[in-house]
């Protein structure tokens, strides 16, 4: 599909997604959602993407939801653009709280990333609040430029946090962090972003792309494309389970797996003989049999 409101380029085996609708400083749209989510399928079937760069074009990473419909911004079933969030009630006026139209469209591209088999890193530029905050959560490295800002405003806006912030939010920050941020909603800098942990690097704005391709550089010319997939949702999925048993299984199997593939052959000849590797097993095609190994949830 063309995209109207976010661009996509591939380049050195990296898939760069921008946010780009900067005259509104990349607030957050349905159609934006909607081309996200393409975007993630893309790069997730295409084994020419080895890593993933989430940024926002101009000043901001992204100011949050679209506000242009006032009032009814969170009001789907008054709102003439969604169409597809109406129907969730029925002619006797109760709601169906299992009708997937009443899902929340931020969480559905946090699902997205989370179930991601490409690393993805956010590279964040600037104003990063509501939703624009909420997406990063299920990225597994993020990125800041000195002059960005953060905020969790949902309490302020009369909503409650989105986009499975209350799963990943605690998990990153911890309990207290996530609450006090949530609480208070306040705007916060990059610097206090990094010393709590929802950044991990914090650099100049002119050194913020360049410090992302470089890492997602890293991993896309030295690792084994089918590890990362398998690693990406094995530390994810982890979160979760309620003892180390359950890793332990999955490991094994993966370690099992991947000894009998090319991979693990190509990764210690090419260690031995001081050369870089050049791994053969595909992500589209080289999963082994036992992934995935949870069941998949559905909204219900």
């Amino acid at each position: 599909m063309a995209y109207e409101q976010i661009a996509y380029e591939v380049s050195e085996g990296i898939a760069t997604i921008t946010l780009n609708r900067p005259e509104k400083m990349n607030a957050f749209t349905g159609v934006m959602m909607t081309e996200l989510i393409d975007a993630l399928d893309k790069a997730n079937k295409d084994d020419a993407v080895r890593a993933i760069i989430f940024t926002g074009a101009g000043k901001a990473f992204c100011a949050g939801a679209d506000l242009s419909q006032g009032a009814k911004t969170f009001d789907y079933d008054n709102r003439d653009d969604r169409p597809e969030k109406q129907g969730a009630s029925g002619a006797d006026g109760k709601i169906d709280w299992s009708n997937p139209a009443i899902r929340d469209g931020g969480g559905m591209v946090t699902l997205k990333i989370f179930e991601s088999l490409k690393p993805v890193i956010g590279a964040i530029n600037g104003a990063a609040v509501g939703i624009g905050v909420t997406m990063q959560l299920p990225m597994d490295i993020r990125i800041a430029s000195e002059n960005a800002r953060f905020g969790f405003v949902f309490a302020r806006r009369g909503i409650v946090p989105e986009a499975c912030s209350s799963y990943f939010l605690p998990r990153i920050v911890g309990i207290s962090t996530a609450a006090e941020w949530c609480f208070t909603g306040r705007v916060f800098g990059a610097q206090e972003a990094k010393e709590r942990g929802l950044v991990t690097h914090l650099v100049k704005g002119e050194d913020l792309i360049p410090t992302a391709r470089a890492l997602a550089k890293e991993i896309a010319e030295n690792t084994a494309p089918v590890s990362i997939a398998l690693t990406r949702q094995m530390l994810w999925r982890m979160l979760g389970a309620d003892h180390p048993m359950e890793a332990h299984k999955v490991d094994s199997k993966g370690v099992f797996a991947r000894g009998r593939q090319e991979d693990a052959k190509e990764g210690v000849m090419s260690f031995l003989e001081k050369r870089q590797p050049v791994y053969p097993n595909k992500v589209s095609t080289d999963l082994p049999e036992y992934f995935p190994w949870w069941t998949e949830r559905t909204y219900s």
